[in-house]
């Protein structure tokens, strides 16, 4: 591909994207930008994102009230359950003025209830708010004033429904068939969007799609919560999952407009709280007491068997025929293997459809609730999350509800960190993109070259009572800042291992997945591995102004990526297997894809340990069936080793992309 670099200049009184002429978008102008810009790659620095950001402060949105009518409906499903729904009309649509359906269907309300009563904003952004549009938020069924039972990720139904078989796709169908007939003013045509679970209905729903449905775009969207969410194969998220289920997965026995009261915690330090917990198995005993069924559930299927297979939606992604724009965060601490499986398989199910991925410097759903200008202790210079509402988010619904349906926009849209700027690329990974492959060394050393010893390694005491902990800060819940956060906490600790690579004098722009090939051994029967990708700032690194008090870019070690994996699960999720103690083991370990540049005088750094508490749930090392269900006296040390010899070496296959 042809990797030519150029910016775009904009004009901080006006914007292609925001300029009206008798009442519509000047779109041609727009357009030829962007495809002329499809050919190369699209670099933006801090005068885009300031312009755009100093354009879109310049231009108020009126009160939701003064531009739109309110109605609540409740919408029959082909069982006979009706779907709460509120609409929101233009007060001047009209039969000379029609307007396209933008749906969100949630599990999290859509409060206000009352037809008196509107939402602050409405839609995925302001100015597709401004631009006019009818909006649609709608309780998915057993949620909130819905009627029906509540199932998570409720199982897609592949085969020829019958009148009383439904499933997520089926109430979107039925939905937007109710809206085409009963709401006046629309112009034939509907999108969707939505945000984590609402990007998995938005996902969900494009499957078998009624004719009017024409763009869709999941956002954060979960796939499969084998590897979203709560498991990251196999390794259970104990603080987002608690977290999160001690309040929504409460039982709700008829249709309300309240939200169960959250979780009350003993202690505001998150370490502590999991610590003094002990066994998963006390969770329910101490502070569930069974009024979160799917706690129960995930308790009693410790393995990827069919309940959890069932609940995977990525191979019943095809019959796509809606234009797909999948959004997701390069540090999104819940849901980024979901946007990118999801796009990579639409891509390969439903080949001549426009099917297109962005991923920005954002955490979860930051493109609409953050300005994208840092997290954490990073700065990504510029307001990103501005600049992707108006030129990519905006351009996609208005081409495909309103326009001919061509955006003009790019194949992967992506955000290289690192060197902070935009790029465009007509596949992704990018085809030019070449493997690269770093060996764990001697003496901490990551290198290029084959390990000359025939066997070594390196080894570390493993204790379930002093666990590694995730981040520095004191928090109960899973942070979203963890994923850049400065590991040299962690790098100091006897039970983290430390390979990196000296300082280096050109840039390295790695792209794409990732795969970490460990040769292991553990004392015990069981051990998770947990790999941190890092980015080792110079002594002579700048500080910024989005720093923590007392924190230095001097030295930072930026996690760009990490993931782990439940050791039993290495051969296969559905059947796990105790290692054999002290016996060198092959453990491959997928990590998602990143687009990041090492600069010059940075280093590539990788981190290898067994414990990222209270993250992860401890694994007692001693193997037992079903960790959920293990004792206190399961908890054990084990000595851990990774092999770096010629015969057993442990690899990192990485894919550069070159200037």
């Amino acid at each position: 591909m042809n990797i030519s670099h150029q910016s775009i200049a904009f004009s901080p009184g006006r914007s292609p994207m925001t300029d009206r002429s008798s009442g519509s978008l000047r779109w041609k102008s727009a357009i030829s930008t962007f495809r002329n810009l499809v050919r190369g790659t699209l670099l933006l620095g801090v005068l885009v994102a300031s312009a755009t950001a100093r354009l879109s402060a310049q231009q108020k949105t009126p009160a939701v009230s003064d531009q739109y009518v309110k109605h609540e409906y409740r919408i029959p499903m082909r069982d006979g359950v009706k779907l709460f729904t509120a609409v929101y009309v233009p007060r001047d649509a009209s039969s000379k003025k029609r307007y396209p359906i933008l749906m969100l269907r949630t599990p999290y309300s859509v409060a206000p209830y009352g037809e008196d009563r509107y939402r602050r904003a409405l839609g995925p952004n302001r100015h597709l708010q401004r631009s006019g549009y009818i909006f649609v938020y709608q309780d998915v069924r057993g949620c909130y004033m819905s009627e029906g039972t509540f199932v998570n990720m409720r199982p897609h139904i592949d085969v020829k429904k019958s009148p009383q078989d439904i499933d997520e796709s089926s109430d979107t169908y039925d939905t937007i068939a109710w809206l085409l007939e009963h709401v006046p003013y629309h112009n034939g045509r509907v999108g969707m969007w939505g945000i984590s679970y609402p990007g998995f209905y938005a996902a969900a729903g494009m499957i078998d799609a009624h004719p009017a449905l024409k763009a869709v775009s999941p956002q954060a969207p979960i796939a499969d919560w084998w590897y979203d969410d709560f498991h990251h194969h196999g390794a259970f998220f104990l603080p987002h999952a608690f977290h999160f289920l001690s309040r929504f997965g409460q039982m709700r026995p008829k249709p309300t407009t309240l939200s169960a009261p959250r979780f009350s915690y003993p202690t505001p330090d998150g370490y502590e709280f999991y610590m003094r917990l002990g066994p998963l198995a006390n969770a329910n005993t101490r502070y569930l007491r069974d009024r979160v069924p799917f706690w129960n559930e995930i308790v009693e299927h410790p393995n990827y068997d069919e309940f959890w297979q069932r609940r995977n939606l990525l191979p019943h992604l095809h019959r796509v025929a809606p234009a797909v724009l999948t959004v997701g965060g390069w540090f999104d601490a819940e849901d980024l293997y979901g946007p990118l499986q999801i796009y990579r398989t639409v891509e390969a199910k439903n080949p001549g459809i426009e099917n297109q991925l962005v991923m920005g410097p954002w955490a979860h759903g930051g493109w609409a609730r953050r300005g994208g200008d840092h997290l954490g202790n990073v700065d990504f210079d510029g307001k990103h999350s501005v600049f992707y509402q108006e030129w990519i988010e905006t351009r996609f619904f208005e081409a495909h509800l309103k326009g001919d349906g061509h955006s003009g926009l790019p194949e992967a849209f992506v955000f290289e960190t690192g060197r902070n700027r935009w790029r465009m690329f007509d596949t992704w990974p990018p085809r030019s993109a070449q493997k690269r492959l770093f060996y764990a060394g001697p003496n901490q050393s990551l290198t290029e070259r084959v390990p000359p010893e025939e066997e070594a390694f390196d080894e570390f005491i493993s204790d379930p009572d002093k666990p590694v902990p995730f981040t520095e800060v004191v928090a109960l819940g899973m942070t979203r800042e963890y994923m850049t956060d400065d590991q040299r906490f962690a790098a100091r600790r006897p039970d983290v291992l430390v390979y990196q690579t000296p300082p280096l004098k050109a840039p390295l722009t790695l792209v794409g997945p990732i795969v970490a090939d460990l040769w292991v051994s553990t004392s015990q029967g069981d051990a998770d591995w947990i790999v941190k990708v890092i980015d080792v700032f110079p002594d002579d690194a700048k500080d910024h102004r989005f720093l923590t008090p007392g924190k230095r870019m001097a030295g930072y070690q930026m996690m760009v990526r990490s993931e782990v994996i439940r050791g039993r699960f290495r051969e296969n999720p559905s059947q796990p297997k105790p290692f054999p103690p002290n016996q060198p083991t092959h453990v491959r370990l997928p990590l998602q894809d990143i687009c990041h540049t090492f600069l010059p005088g940075h280093r590539l750094m990788i981190q290898i340990q067994s414990t990222w508490f209270p993250l992860v749930d401890r694994n007692p090392q001693k193997y037992v069936p079903n960790i959920y269900k293990a004792r206190e006296s399961d908890f054990v040390k084990a000595t851990h080793r990774v092999y770096r010899g010629a015969k057993h070496a442990t690899t990192f296959t990485f894919f550069e992309l070159k200037e």
